[in-house]
């Protein structure tokens, strides 16, 4: 019997299914690999925004994380929204002796502007989390709430590129995303750098493009791709999604995890 790589997602929960846990999960089915959840949060949440959020206690997670690493194993981990320091410091401990990939998707704030970080744990994540990430994957927000650094062009990107790596990431990928033009993110070590362009899709319907992307890219490398393999593959995953994304509710709605079983 075949077992799928197994990888663990320690982020919030999105009730509208969009992002967070949900949207982890439905990537990691969609890409071959057995996902499994710490749930760090849970959130009221709808096409229109987040109404509510409620953290669930430090020993919570700490529980859930024992239970399914020392059990079943895990061989890539996604994180997602860590909202307060304690959390953030709780899971840096808990992921500093796995010795397998970590992707970090230090979630700032939601689509619709929401925030989803404390301002106190802000440095927590630079000096506790980013550390032990494989891969970092901030969006342009992100980076200018992490480091300070606005990214107003595609040039700027390897100065917030170089600002995350000074956070001690193997791997920056910074989504340009939010910028003009085509959909372009920089991916480098410092050394190597990979541009990853993309047709930027007459769709608003984009909720989840964070939570999906770095949850394609710890399933690509809990299946054995290099860094730069998983993140153009995930980068070609998320861009389908995005593309095939519909409306749900009065608001923004989800990509399409599935477009590819659709299709």
């Amino acid at each position: 019997m075949t077992i799928p790589p197994r990888v663990l997602t320690v982020a919030g929960s999105d009730s509208g299914g969009g992002a967070g846990i949900q949207a982890d999960l439905k990537t990691m089915l969609a890409l071959g690999t057995h996902g499994m959840s710490v749930i760090t949060a849970v959130t009221a949440q709808n096409s229109l925004g987040v109404q509510g959020a409620w953290e669930l206690p430090v020993d919570a997670v700490r529980a859930q994380f024992r239970s399914v690493v020392d059990d079943i194993g895990v061989q890539a981990v996604k994180t997602g929204m860590l909202s307060s320091p304690a959390l953030v410091a709780a899971v840096a401990e808990l992921l500093a002796p796995l010795g397998v990939p970590v992707v970090v998707d230090p979630v700032g704030v939601s689509k619709h502007g929401d925030p989803l970080l404390a301002a106190d744990a802000v440095d927590v994540v630079r000096t506790r989390l980013l550390p032990l990430a494989t891969v970092a994957t901030p969006n342009l927000d992100e980076v200018r709430q992490l480091t300070g650094v606005v990214v107003d062009g595609e040039a700027a990107l390897r100065e917030a590129a170089a600002a995350i790596l000074a956070l001690g990431p193997r791997w920056a990928l910074i989504k340009g995303g939010h910028l003009d033009g085509d959909a372009v993110d920089l991916l480098t070590d410092g050394t190597q750098q990979h541009w990853l362009r993309a047709p930027r899709h007459d769709n608003r319907h984009t909720h989840g493009t964070g939570c999906t992307l770095a949850a394609a890219v710890a399933s690509y490398l809990a299946r054995g791709l290099e860094v730069p393999d998983a993140v153009g593959a995930a980068k070609e995953y998320v861009t389908g999604a995005i593309a095939a994304g519909f409306p749900l509710g009065a608001g923004i709605g989800p990509v399409d995890h599935a477009w590819r079983q659709r299709g």
